[in-house]
């Protein structure tokens, strides 16, 4: 079977209403639908990458794209795993987490989005409160770090409310206007301390060797 080959197919973390896994071709259809119908207000840019500006088949395309490539490009060294979200059995967006020499640094990353439906309803931060879970529980992570346009409260409110700090900004030059983002880090210390809600893991033993996890 595939997942014998592939056991990041397996791999399951589930809080009391989300599900974040891996989608199957179907369900990637419908997660790539879900983009296709917008992530974020109409005229306000929200990623560094503007594939969230497209056209809905260009966003629905890109989301399809990015899960072939990133699961074709993994290695232990440098990954990236772009989980779908799913409510009620029904993929609403992606929580993505990467890391580059993990074995070594012991530091992800965070990224993600919903569909502009599902805004509003607190599964922005159960989801990344899930992936945290993922990687200091899990991976044994000492650091996270996130990242948001400094305009974005959202995501920055998110991050504030899960324990991260101020680490920093860039200025980063897209389409001929200077983009400022705000970074912010979570160590594990501060996640020890932070409420958070219960999330389960099941699967990940096969997997923490294409994580550089042991």
């Amino acid at each position: 079977m595939l997942i014998d080959h592939w056991p990041l197919l397996g791999l399951r973390v589930r809080t009391a209403r989300l599900e974040l896994r891996l989608p199957t071709e179907d369900e990637l259809a419908e997660l790539a639908e879900v983009a296709a119908h917008g992530v974020h207000e109409p005229g306000k840019r929200r990623f560094l990458v503007s594939w969230a500006e497209g056209t809905p088949a260009e966003r629905a395309r890109s989301v399809v794209q990015n899960q072939w490539r990133r699961r074709g490009e993994w290695t232990p060294q440098s990954w990236s795993l772009d989980l779908a979200v799913f409510v009620e059995g029904r993929p609403v967006g992606v929580q993505d987490v990467w890391a580059r020499d993990f074995a070594v640094r012991r530091e992800v990353a965070t990224g993600s989005w919903l569909g502009l439906a599902y805004h509003g309803r607190g599964i922005g931060t159960e989801m990344r409160a899930a992936v945290l879970h993922l990687a200091f529980a899990g991976l044994g992570a000492a650091h996270a770090t996130s990242g948001s346009f400094v305009d974005n409260a959202a995501p920055l409110a998110v991050s504030r409310k899960l324990g991260y700090q101020p680490d920093g900004i860039s200025r980063d030059l897209c389409d001929g206007e200077v983009l400022v983002s705000q970074y912010l880090r979570l160590t594990r210390e501060n996640w020890e301390r932070t409420d958070r809600p219960e999330v389960s893991l099941t699967g990940l033993e096969p997997c923490l060797e294409l994580f550089g996890a042991r």
